[in-house]
């Protein structure tokens, strides 16, 4: 028998912002919304302009031991002003102690410093006071990025507590659930370049399951690498991220970051030979890319080959505009994908349940729902034994395989008459296809009281 427990419900306040955060060992990005409003901003570092990227660098001045961030630390670090630190993400991710001008500090509180510094600059749109929700969105969320950006959650010391965070693959979902229907009425490309590596992520949506199921598609092509390309190709730290949705211009642009002729061609025609396999064996109705790695106009044969019959965006604030996506969803400001599931790699592919009797009716209780995210799955909740030693979990995936039943046995739980014995169940996913299940005995009142036995098992789901 399931024990019920009410949760409270927490009122949302009227008005205010959210933001989607975008970031990575480069950049830093702002997407924002008002919650009475459906439009969402991306924030320009330059006013007036579309440069959306905020360097992602630390800078120690000498003398006062001030800290700058943005583009005033590039600046203090190149005029040798100051201690420099960059590339934070990694470096908070790694956890080793950063050593500036022979002082010892945490990484995740370096971090956090810069998120907090960078998020000032909403006082131009509105008082961070304001700020009501926060999805910060990141390329990768294993488990050590979790841990992470939670500390981070922490330390920010914001007047709201609803932050929240989401790989870069579930923004994307996020960014196209809200973009016109035709263009993902068949598959979407997203080609993110960085020039170090290319990311192919290919989004669809099966719409003959009952809720409808999204799943992306991630291929990475580390052969894309470029070689011997002149200064500038790059762009550098701090380089604009662009525009989202600017239409795809298929001829060559020349400037500074021009580069090496023949590294160029080998480029393109290796996009085109990756464009025309992704493209081969599915049908493919829109195009978007992303990424500094396309800036110097190298990839003309293989654009012009996407662009035939398809629509075609470049630009670079997808990101952050589907984590302004997501929290508005998160907090309630809009119903967003509701009649969809997303199956992704940070996203439990099954309903967790189990068979209980809920006043005297068997009935279905479920635990966790497939499409959330596993590092957001817990769940605590008391039952009472009719019989016997053990409990049942029922696994449904949603891809099509046949449900599974898996039994967890408490050994040595002391034998009492039926309906006397009282569970406290906590499950929680430790990562993406594995829960961890534990169970304590709390007896049963005065009658029987609680022997103190304990019981933990981790399935794969």
């Amino acid at each position: 028998m399931l024990l019920d427990k009410k949760d409270g419900m927490r009122k949302r306040k009227k008005g205010g912002i959210v933001v989607g955060y975008d970031m990575n060992d480069e950049y830093a990005q702002i997407s924002y919304s008002f919650s009475d409003k459906d439009e969402i901003e991306t924030l320009a570092v330059v006013a007036g302009t579309e440069q959306y990227g905020i360097p992602m660098a630390l800078c120690r001045k000498r003398e006062t031991k001030q800290w700058l961030f943005g583009k005033e630390a590039v600046k203090c670090a190149k005029e040798g002003e100051g201690f420099p630190v960059e590339k934070l993400v990694s470096l908070a991710r790694n956890g080793e102690p950063v050593d500036v001008d022979g002082e010892s500090f945490d990484p995740v509180a370096l971090l956090a410093l810069f998120i907090r510094r960078s998020l000032s600059l909403l006082n131009l749109i509105a008082p961070v006071e304001w700020l009501e929700g926060m999805m910060l969105t990141v390329d990768c969320l294993d488990g050590r990025m979790v841990e992470v950006l939670a500390r981070i959650a922490v330390n920010l010391n914001l007047k709201t507590d609803r932050i929240f965070f989401q790989s870069h693959v579930e923004s994307y979902y996020h960014y196209m659930l809200h973009q016109p229907e035709e263009l993902w009425s068949r598959e979407v490309l997203l080609c993110d370049y960085d020039n170090r590596r290319m990311k192919i992520y290919g989004f669809g949506v099966n719409k003959r399951t009952t809720p409808m199921v999204a799943m992306i598609s991630i291929d990475e092509y580390g052969e894309m690498e470029r070689k011997g390309i002149g200064p500038g190709a790059e762009g550098g730290i701090g380089a604009g991220r662009g525009t989202e949705g600017s239409g795809i211009r298929t001829g060559t642009e020349t400037g500074t970051g021009a580069g090496n002729e023949e590294e160029r061609k080998r480029l393109d025609e290796m996009f085109l030979e990756i464009a025309e396999r992704k493209c081969a064996d599915r049908e493919v109705s829109c195009v978007y890319l992303i990424g500094d790695g396309y800036k110097d106009g190298w990839a003309s044969r293989s654009l012009r080959y996407l662009c035939r019959g398809r629509r075609a965006f470049q630009g670079n604030n997808l990101y952050s505009k589907g984590a302004c996506y997501g929290i508005r969803e998160k907090i309630g400001l809009d119903s967003g994908g509701g009649e969809y599931v997303f199956l992704g790699l940070d996203r439990l592919k099954a309903n967790v349940g189990m068979h209980v009797l809920r006043q005297g009716k068997e009935s279905y209780f479920a635990m966790m729902d497939a499409g959330t995210n596993w590092f957001e799955t817990k769940k605590e909740f008391d039952i009472i034994l009719e019989e016997g030693d053990g409990i049942s979990l029922l696994f449904t995936p949603l891809d099509g395989k046949p449900p599974r039943e898996v039994n967890m046995v408490m050994e040595g739980l002391k034998a009492r008459p039926g309906w006397t014995t009282r569970l406290k169940v906590t499950a929680e996913m430790v990562s993406e296809q594995r829960l961890r299940v534990m169970v304590k005995d709390m007896g049963f009142g005065e009658f029987f009281p609680a022997s103190g036995g304990e019981w933990n098992k981790v399935f794969e789901v």
